[in-house]
């Protein structure tokens, strides 16, 4: 969606839109509007949408208020993207080309308003490259929006937050293309792409770097794919010359059939998901890279395809990481955490950062538990775990901390190598995961394991994206490193 911004309303404006605290409604809101309001018990809770028609100048036009909620609650800027999305929900496909969302006196910052308008765009992105039967009623018709009466900054605001909405649109493009369009070559030709001029450094290492590196563990999950394996690295430097990075870590499989330990047929389609983790991970590095952020960041991601094949791993053996350590594969269905031992030990050992966080569609098991509302969170350190938490937080990326302990470490003891890829139990599925991770985190670096698997991709619409990919992640990242190294 295109935003631009005007001193007055357009005099060919047709859909004009405002935003409505709760139990209040703007200033001059038309009678007919206050009563339509009343009457469709609106209150201005967020997100709420309530529209009809007005006569103005001897012209008809469709007007509508969209509800931000309590103007001091706590999630007060995730309120406001709500708002901003609803109007994209409501008209993206309403025949209405533009809207025109009026400012004038809704007591907004230009920060508030560029919040409005990030989850206007957010809410109003598609994936249509595939349809050609489309019925005019369900094309996209929304294309543009003008902004007027907005406060003193918003398009320095705006400016910030459009390279926010580039992030997430590209992690929904990521997780949404189809398995035979992306794969782990394709994935590092998009980034080529995307990120250049931006001034990040792409690093990749192919499959014959990563054996000389000793990644039996990642490799041995691509064993059966025809497609090769890969190490994408997305080096943004924009803080303190010489600081240690802070490192982002992601899963990146691009079809995952279960391999040997192959899935059922049913649902498999959804596995074109399953690199949801490296996605989030490249939209947050191309949003920190577009808003040139003051940090040192590195973004580490770990790409295969997991296939059944006469040359794919097999329940039972027995695979050297990068670390040394060796992992008895009992079930090659449990391959993320495989993928993601030598992609942590190599963001580790390689960039010494002083932190990791990685992101992983790890394991079903915290669908069980957590649904689609928030994401499972793993730690080794309490302050880090608190940061990440209150960046969620502010922007709408909800997670949940899970106990980790010796006791869950011991499920994994293998009889015949360092370490089992699975606990072999139904039990605590998501901790043990985490637990196995932990094993390639060197020397008590600061640590944070999100499992994504419930929120990366969802089966109905949310504030922020239509059902399907979310984008989920890279609002948060790119919060944590606001509030870590760029808080004034």
């Amino acid at each position: 969606m295109q935003i631009t911004f005007a001193d007055s309303l357009p005099s060919d404006a047709v859909l004009i839109a405002s935003i409505a605290n709760k139990d209040s409604l703007p200033d001059g809101t038309e009678p007919a509007l206050a009563e339509g309001a009343k009457r469709s018990r609106f209150k201005g809770s967020a997100g709420q949408v309530v529209d009809g028609f007005v006569e103005r100048d001897g012209k008809v036009l469709r007007v509508a208020l969209a509800g931000a909620g309590d103007p001091k609650a706590k999630d007060r800027r995730a309120n406001l993207e709500k708002a901003g999305g609803a109007l994209a929900a409501k008209f993206l496909t309403s025949g209405e080309s533009t809207i025109a969302l009026d400012l004038t006196g809704a007591g907004l910052s230009a920060e508030d308003a560029a919040a409005v308008l990030l989850g206007l765009r957010l809410r109003a992105w598609r994936w249509d490259e595939y349809r050609t039967t489309q019925k005019d009623a369900e094309k996209v018709s929304l294309k543009s929006a003008v902004i007027v009466g907005a406060p003193d900054g918003i398009e320095a605001a705006w400016q910030r937050e459009s390279a926010l909405a580039e992030g997430v649109e590209f992690t929904k493009e990521l997780v949404t293309l189809p398995a035979n369009v992306l794969y782990p070559e394709s994935f590092v030709e998009r980034c080529r792409e995307r990120f250049a001029g931006t001034g990040a450094e792409i690093i990749v290492l192919d499959e014959a770097e990563m054996e000389k590196l000793g990644m039996g563990s990642l490799l041995g999950v691509g064993l059966g794919s025809d497609r090769e394996s890969r190490i994408l690295a997305i080096r943004w430097d924009g803080g303190e010359a010489g600081a240690a990075p802070t490192a982002f870590v992601g899963k990146g499989v691009t079809f995952d059939t279960g391999g040997i330990s192959i899935k059922p047929g049913p649902g498999m389609e959804d596995m074109k998901w399953d690199m949801g983790g490296a996605g989030a991970v490249a939209g947050a590095m191309l949003a920190l890279a577009g808003r040139k952020a003051k940090a040192n960041i590195v973004g580490v991601m770990g790409l295969v395809e997991n296939m059944p094949d006469g040359k794919a791993q097999r329940p039972g053996d027995v695979v050297t990481s990068m670390s040394g350590q060796t992992i008895e594969v009992l079930n090659t269905d449990a391959e993320g955490r495989l993928v993601l031992a030598d992609a942590l030990h190599y963001a580790n050992t390689r960039f010494k950062p002083q932190f990791i966080v990685d992101l992983a569609t790890l394991t079903g098991a915290i669908i069980v538990a957590l649904g689609s509302e928030y994401a499972g969170l793993f730690s080794n350190n309490d302050k880090l775990s608190e940061r990440l938490s209150d960046a969620g937080e502010e922007v709408g990326e909800l997670v949940w901390r899970l106990p980790q302990g010796e006791v869950f470490d011991k499920m994994l003891k293998s009889d015949i190598a360092d370490m089992k890829n699975i606990s072999g139990g139904r039990g605590a599925g998501s901790i043990t995961a985490a637990q196995f991770l932990q094993r390639f985190i060197k020397d008590g670096t600061p640590w944070i394991h999100l499992d994504i698997a419930g929120v990366a991709s969802v089966k109905s619409n949310t504030a922020y994206a239509p059902k399907g990919a979310t984008g989920w992640g890279v609002m948060a990242l790119s919060r944590l490193v606001q509030d870590q190294f760029e808080a004034e």
